[in-house]
């Protein structure tokens, strides 16, 4: 992989679209990226990230902040990468959700997240010309031309801050999730995982089946009603099923003679019942005789009257039916009066007339009404037609005043919409230009502010250059004096060992005992405290060197910062433009704060004339509808009345007339009708009581009361039919029983002992009851049992080979998981790891004894952990100054970087070949360099000389001076109150 090209906008700090050339930074092969603390340098590294997988590595990628704050609302966020991956050049352009002002109303809406990929050239076989533009699909593209997950790219291609110091430093469990997620061991937890779930489930059979197997033990022994044994149960089931099997056998037995019992018993009951049975029919047979024989003479007059009721039924019906002819004969005379009077009171003078002259006169009549019930309904019609007319010509004359009052409104309503209009247009032109004026405003101010600060700072930098010269003399007058001291006691060494010798002692340089020419002081001979205080003085005046170029190297940069910034203008030049900016603003503001009540005037001008003209043309169509509906309806009504008035006649109107000839029609007919009506009962009546005289004749009564006297409802009939049958047939059934053959010789007064035999067959039958219940108790039990003998059988016998099975699982899953019988505690995916982690090892331990200069390499250990804790991933320091092995976490700051930056460079190499060999042609280092000496940092250097050399393309993000005069390609990080830039700086 090889960046060429990324730019960013609205994004991080970066609020104006800055481009980052990677060609023309990594024409050298290493290239610089400094700047400001909190410019903005991670920020690039964070959009490479994101520009390839929509995320940002650490805690960053966590926040989702990636949109400038000081973004405009119409400056979209966005990030653009160039790069080429497995020789295809990409072009991959990502812009991150965020909220943006709306851009009608007020509130914000949520910009959607994007992402589009596009070839640079020719497409790969089997993808679209014009690129993929789903999110998904660009991620999974990415990834794949890449051959690792965004984890792995950020941990082998951005190397970030500190990272590796941690995991230099980690335990187990955090070096563990590290390597995980770089080497995606994934199916290695998926078999842990499957192992231990397995075990779970097969644990979970186990113990059902031993649950079903205690169940099926405690049902044997509440059916056998013992309680279960804590040894032998098998042997007890044994004995526990042939005791019951006894059991069974001696109940089956007395089952046997209980029921001979009770047979004997209940043929001897039998007997005496069937004898009891004869004696007891022939007393009943004797009683129902004696009980006959005594109502005989009231069945005789049942009889009679029977036979009267009988032969008045023949005439009752014809006799009611002559009572109710006359009864209508009656009510039809009543009928023909009044309706002869009702006649008489509609002015009918000529009542008298026969029946058939008053229907000839009704025909008449109802001709006549029938031809004025058209001219009825014209008449209402009329009515309402004069109203309608009269409504019409109303509407019309309201709806004229109207749309004159309408048209009057509307005369100036465009004119003013116009200039409205004109007047908002020109506020949003303010509006807009306000946005940039305000930016250029807090730009002149801040370099205002820029400008009044310049004189002290050009004052602050003359004095730190004045200091640091004195500094610089002082120190030297003081090294000086200190090398001449120095000189000078050496120069007088010898006189100084001279007077600390002893006669007979011997000389600390030759030997001798014998001092023939002790060395004499000389006057310029310095005491080793006169040296002492000299060094100390140096070191202090070299002390207060460094702090005053410290302090000059700030005020030259403070300096050159404002100088920069101010390109050249004076404070008063940024005066006047300030001036004449805020004279600009204030007229832009004051048409801006117009924008409102001007688009809401407009809108509210606009509003009412499209509802006044709507009004107007409603107002004209409605008069021009009504009048032309006034003028035919009146004509319609002109014509109508001349026909009305000719049909009324001498009445009010058609209406009246035609009600008066109905109601004459009317009783002339209801007359006719009764007189016809009363004549046809009067015929009816006459018929009817000759039927009633030949009736009685041969019923053979004289008279209709007596035959009435005789006569008896239904009810009464059926109650003497039924007395006189039931005493017949219950005479019939008793002879008869006397004379059935199983009855000769049996007398009524005979007794038979019956209740002796019953209380003998009632105690037969529950023993036999009982013992019948007893042998099901028993055999039921037996079966039972057996059943139950079976199943625990069957069930100790499918236990068996899944415990010996679960024995197996449950020990081999702890070996996976690093437990039981694993010696290392080391489970599958930690075994894994450490294989891993030792390739990591030992391309890390080249990189790392050549920047340590031989003394260090690194040690990988697969031994357990204290106390039994999982182990495999241990990563030790071999010094090969002491011949020890040291923990990580002794080394000090700058060792510790050098072990880092072995590190992540030797598993950047194995998750290289991991994911498909050299690939990794860009590589990113951050921070770090500040904590090592000049002659470690030299070592450094040339490691990533031979990183460059062998292709790639290394960016390193430092604050450390010393690299900026090492690195001559250098990427700036400028940072300002309007956002940060960059620079490309080429020596």
């Amino acid at each position: 992989m090889r960046l060429h090209r990324l730019e960013v906008a609205a994004f991080g700090p970066y609020r104006a679209r800055e481009v980052v050339d990677f060609d023309a930074l990594g024409a050298d092969g290493l290239f610089l990226l400094h700047g400001d603390t909190g410019a903005g340098k991670t920020t690039l590294l964070d959009a490479v990230a994101f520009a390839l997988f929509g995320t940002v590595p650490g805690a960053r990628g966590q926040v989702k902040r990636l949109r400038c704050d000081l973004a405009g609302p119409d400056d979209p966020t966005e990030v653009v990468l160039e790069l080429t991956v497995q020789g295809q050049r990409l072009r991959l352009s990502r812009s991150p959700e965020y909220q943006r002002p709306k851009r009608r109303g007020e509130g914000t809406t949520t910009q959607q997240a994007k992402a589009v990929l596009r070839w640079v050239g020719e497409p790969p076989a089997g993808q679209p010309a014009e690129g993929l533009t789903r999110i998904d699909e660009v991620g999974r593209t990415v990834q794949r031309l890449l051959g690792m997950s965004a984890e792995q790219f950020f941990q082998v291609v951005l190397l970030p801050q500190g990272e590796f110091a941690r995991f230099l430093r980690a335990d187990t469990d955090e070096r563990e999730k590290l390597l995980e997620r770089l080497f995606g061991t994934k199916r290695f937890a998926d078999v842990e995982a499957w192992f231990r779930e397995r075990r779970v489930e097969q644990r979970r059979k186990l113990e059902e089946r031993r649950q079903d197997l205690q169940v099926l033990t405690a049902r044997f022994a509440q059916v056998a009603g013992e309680d279960v044994p804590e040894e032998d149960v098998a042997g007890w089931v044994t004995r526990t099923s042939q005791r019951i099997r006894l059991a069974v056998e001696q109940a089956r037995e007395a089952e046997r003679r209980a029921r001979a019992e009770r047979e004997a018993a209940d043929a001897l009951l039998g007997e005496r019942q069937a004898a009891a049975d004869r004696v007891r029919r022939v007393r009943e047979a004797h009683q129902r005789l004696a009980v006959l024989a005594e109502q005989q003479e009231e069945r005789d007059r049942w009889a009679e009257e029977l036979r009267a009721a009988r032969r008045a039924a023949t005439v009752v019906g014809v006799a009611a039916q002559a009572d109710r002819c006359a009864t209508q004969l009656d009510e039809a005379r009543r009928v023909e009066q009044r309706r002869a009077q009702a006649l008489a009171a509609t002015g009918f003078a000529d009542a008298e007339v026969d029946t058939p002259e008053l229907r000839r006169l009704s025909g008449r009549l109802r001709e006549e009404a029938g031809a004025l019930a058209g001219l009825v309904a014209e008449a209402e019609q009329q009515v309402l037609d004069e109203q309608a007319v009269v409504r019409f010509t109303e509407t019309a004359r309201e709806a004229r005043a109207r749309a004159e009052v309408l048209g009057e409104k509307l005369a100036g309503i465009p004119e003013r919409a116009r200039e409205l209009r004109e007047g908002l247009d020109a506020a949003i032109d303010a509006e807009a230009k306000l946005g940039e004026i305000r930016k250029r405003e807090t730009e002149l101010a801040a370099a205002a502010r820029d400008a009044a600060r310049l004189p002290a700072a050009e004052r602050a930098a003359a004095d730190a250059d004045a200091r640091a010269r004195r500094a610089i003399d002082e120190h030297q007058e003081a090294r000086e004096h200190f090398q001449q001291l120095r000189r000078w006691r050496l120069d007088g060494m010898a006189a100084e060992l001279a007077a600390r010798l002893t006669l007979g002692s011997p000389c600390p340089v030759c030997g001798s005992c014998d001092h023939p020419a002790p060395a004499m002081v000389a006057p310029e001979a310095v005491a080793p405290e006169q040296e002492q205080a000299a060094e100390e003085a140096e070191s202090r005046a070299e002390q207060r060197r460094k702090q005053a170029e410290k302090a000059k190297h700030d005020a030259e940069t403070t300096l050159a910062a404002l100088r920069e910034r101010l390109r050249g203008r004076t404070g008063a030049q940024l005066d006047d433009e300030l001036s004449a900016l805020h004279k600009e603003i204030a007229g832009l503001e004051g048409l801006a704060r117009q924008r409102a009540p001007l688009a809401k005037q407009a809108q509210e001008a606009e509003t009412e004339q499209r509802e006044l003209e709507k009004k107007l043309s409603a107002a004209l169509q409605a008069a021009t509808a009504a009048e032309t509906q006034a003028k035919a309806l009146a004509e319609r009504v002109d014509q109508r009345r001349r026909r009305l008035d000719e049909a009324r006649g001498e009445h009010p109107d058609v209406g009246a007339r035609r009600a008066h000839l109905t109601g004459l029609v009317q009783a002339l007919d209801a007359l006719a009708d009764a007189r016809s009506a009363t004549a046809s009962a009067a015929q009816q009546l006459e018929r009817q009581r000759a039927e009633v005289a030949e009736a009685l004749s041969r019923a053979g009564f004289e008279t209709v009361d007596q035959m009435r006297a005789a006569a008896r409802d239904e009810s009464t009939v059926r109650a003497l039919e039924a007395r006189l049958t039931e005493a017949g047939e219950a005479e019939a059934a008793a002879r008869a029983t006397l004379n059935e053959p199983e009855l000769f010789g049996v007398a009524p007064d005979d007794e038979v002992d019956v209740e002796s035999a019953k209380a003998d067959a009632d105690g037969a039958r529950e023993r036999a009851e009982s013992a019948v219940a007893m042998l099901r108790s028993a055999t039921a039990r037996a079966r039972d049992l057996g059943t139950l003998a079976e199943r625990l059988a069957a069930a100790t016998e499918r236990l068996r080979p899944l415990e010996e099975e679960f024995a197996e699982l449950d020990a081999l899953t702890d070996v996976v998981n690093g437990r039981g019988q694993n010696a290392r505690k080391m489970s599958l995916r930690s075994y894994v790891l450490a294989a891993r982690l030792e390739e990591v090892a030992i391309a890390a331990t080249a990189r790392l004894q050549t920047m340590s200069q031989g003394r260090y390499s690194f040690v990988h250990s697969d031994e357990a952990g204290s106390r039994g804790t999982r182990g495999g991933l241990g990563l030790d320091v071999l010094d090969d100054f002491s011949g020890t092995i040291r923990p990580a976490k002794t080394l000090s700051g700058g060792e510790s970087f050098l072990a880092s930056l072995s590190l992540a460079l030797g598993l950047a190499d194995v998750v290289a070949a991991e994911t498909g060999g050299s690939l990794l042609d860009t590589l990113f280092v951050d921070e770090g360099f500040g904590t090592l000496d000049s002659e470690t940092l030299d070592v450094v250097m040339n490691i990533l000389d031979e990183l460059r050399a062998g292709g790639r393309v290394v960016g390193l993000v430092s604050h450390v001076e010393e690299l900026r005069q090492r690195i001559p390609t250098r990427l700036r990080v400028r940072k300002s109150r309007t956002g940060s830039s960059l620079e490309l700086q080429m020596a």
